[in-house]
């Protein structure tokens, strides 16, 4: 079959207008996050004027976003709209689907909650920290229950935490199914596999609308069995000569158990580190996801108290987050320090975006002596996530109508777009798009509608969306360029120096020479103004940082100027 690559078509939709008005008996599906990037899945769907929310996660912020916590969905578009909401819809655990629900509800709590006992339990949690009392609804693969206009069924998906679900939406403008995040691993070690006889049975039915997982889309073949890391983390517990420090999501239970079990067959002590590490573990093994053999977990004080060889922390940190405690560690700022003869055990993948944070903790680590083991050297991680050979086969399983490929950066959408089409899918049918436009089903039909803001929203401390791309542009300047206050006593009269200005830097590396000449360049601009008959202090200052700010560009540097007028 002959068909264009879909690279070939456009992947933006800048010049989309606003969606018009929904068509009766229509259904709008509205990304608000995670497509283009690795974090803050969420859609919105809407039908009879009512909107049903599928995750609302965050996305954590990268080198270039200094000082940002969480980055959330832009809640702009539903604003106005929270009060026709009849729920939120939790595929699974993680951060990058739960951790925005605490913001959306501070905007209306009483929003129904809908995911399985262990989402439920981990988003539970975390309202709490928010003093947020959530209204939830259970659910478990193979429940049917309907929710507004929406019918809901749920169906079983392996990832890499337990209790993940994909949902069927069908309403009269078609069935759409969300996969959630998902792999298809046929040896999970909880024994419960993607419903793929329920994927089946949908695609019979028929499937207007597919909403997949796009993380590993351009990884070939089929994932790896979560058990065939069980031989190389064995090999680490068995050879360690003294401590090992195991780094891992705190949601994932699976691998948190195969940790548990070698230390116990290998008569090592464990002690969890790290606030959400003891919180998850704690409600996982208290609902039965987790095993935990008697006596094997201790706190941190006893654990101190026996031979190195005998010691496991279990901790988190595994994204090279600078507060978390690996990062403390390598830093020399935890109570345990780490060195000669030590193992730390990365036992999770590299989310786009963390690299240089998490190989500057392998080198600090290996400087200090210790052997760090990780996906790159060791089999001892396993992606969550579908690879091609299994979007394939879900697509040939599936044979769905129209595809919109989610959750993934865009060459990760890109390459499920092409998947879908060599499928045999039509590709104006497959639509890769951008957060924020949305796609109307009609009659089972879909069609792109046009486009809403879905801006990122930083959180920034106590402050929600109000720091800007302005504020990330001079907090960037600061750390790599440094910072210059000028103070300037100015005759108001002449609008002239009264004295030599004098210059404040900080984190600004350069020898004082620069001073004389810099002076004489502001000195040239203040001339230049004179010829204005009113000025201000305001105007003065803004000459003295254009002056000064045009003489560093001509020198290859950008620091960040203040200037402060005296008036005399």
């Amino acid at each position: 079959m002959n068909r264009k690559s879909p690279a070939a078509k456009p992947r933006h939709h800048l010049d989309l207008p606003a969606p018009p008005r929904l068509a009766k008996n229509a259904m709008r599906v509205t990304p608000l996050g995670g497509l283009g990037e690795i974090g803050r899945n969420m859609t919105v769907f809407e039908h009879k004027g009512k909107l049903l929310i599928v995750d609302c996660g965050v996305l954590f912020p990268e080198e270039h976003q200094p000082g940002i916590d969480v980055i959330l969905p832009d809640f702009s578009a539903i604003r106005s709209r929270l009060a026709d909401v009849v729920g939120i819809v939790l595929t699974h655990g993680h951060e990058d689907h739960i951790g925005g629900v605490p913001y959306l509800l501070r905007e209306r709590a009483d929003i129904p909650i809908i995911g399985s006992r262990l989402t439920l339990a981990f988003i539970g949690a975390k309202l709490q920290e928010h003093r947020i009392a959530p209204v939830t609804r259970a659910v478990a693969e193979g429940d049917r229950t309907v929710i507004g206009p929406f019918d809901l069924e749920f169906l079983a998906v392996n990832h890499s935490i337990p209790d993940s679900l994909a949902v069927a939406i069908r309403t009269g403008a078609g069935t759409v199914l969300h996969t959630g995040d998902f792999k298809m691993d046929q040896f999970p070690l909880d024994g419960r596999t993607t419903d793929l006889p329920g994927f089946a049975r949908l695609g019979d039915e028929g499937v207007d609308l597919f909403l997949v997982d796009s993380t590993n889309a351009d990884v070939p073949g089929f994932s790896i069995a979560e058990e065939d890391l069980a031989p190389a983390i064995d090999h680490v517990f068995r050879t360690a000569p003294r401590r090992i420090v195991v780094s891992s999501f705190a949601s994932h239970v699976h691998r948190i158990q195969q940790v548990l079990d070698a230390a116990d067959r290998h008569g090592r002590k464990v002690a969890f580190v790290g606030r959400s590490m003891v919180r998850n573990m704690g409600i996982a093994a208290e609902l039965g996801y987790l095993t935990i053999p008697k006596g094997l977990v201790v706190d941190m004080k006893t654990l101190e108290k026996l031979p190195p060889a005998d010691m496991v922390l279990v901790c988190t940190g595994s994204q090279g987050e600078p507060m978390a405690a690996l990062s403390r560690m390598a830093n020399r700022e935890h109570i345990i320090d780490i060195g000669e003869g030590d193992t730390v055990l990365l036992a999770s993948s590299l989310i786009p975006g963390n690299e240089n944070a998490i190989y500057r903790i392998i080198n600090a680590f290996t400087r200090w002596g210790a052997n760090v083991v990780h996906k790159g050297n060791a089999k001892v991680h396993v992606s969550g996530h579908a690879s091609a050979g299994e979007l394939a086969y879900c697509y040939n399983i599936l044979r769905p109508k129209a595809v919109l490929p989610v959750h993934g950066e865009w060459r990760h959408l890109t390459a499920n777009a092409t998947i879908a089409t060599r499928t045999g899918i039509d590709e104006d049918k497959v639509f890769v798009v951008e957060d924020g436009v949305s796609i109307d089903l009609v009659g089972g039909t879909a069609r792109i509608s046009g486009r809403v803001p879905a801006e990122e929203i930083y959180v920034d401390g106590p402050s929600i969306g109000v720091a800007a791309e302005e504020a990330m542009i001079d907090r960037r300047a600061l750390s790599e360029e440094g910072a210059i206050t000028v103070l300037a006593i100015v005759t108001m009269s002449t609008g002239q120096l009264s004295e030599p200005v004098e210059f404040f830097p900080r984190g600004f590396v350069d020898d004082a020479s620069w001073q004389r000449v810099a002076r004489e360049r502001i000195e040239e601009g203040l001339r230049a103004e004179a010829t204005k008959t009113q000025r201000s202090a305001a105007d003065i200052e803004r000459s003295i940082e254009r002056s000064l700010g045009r003489w560093f560009e001509r020198r290859r540097r950008r620091p960040v100027i203040t200037a402060i007028v005296v008036e005399e």
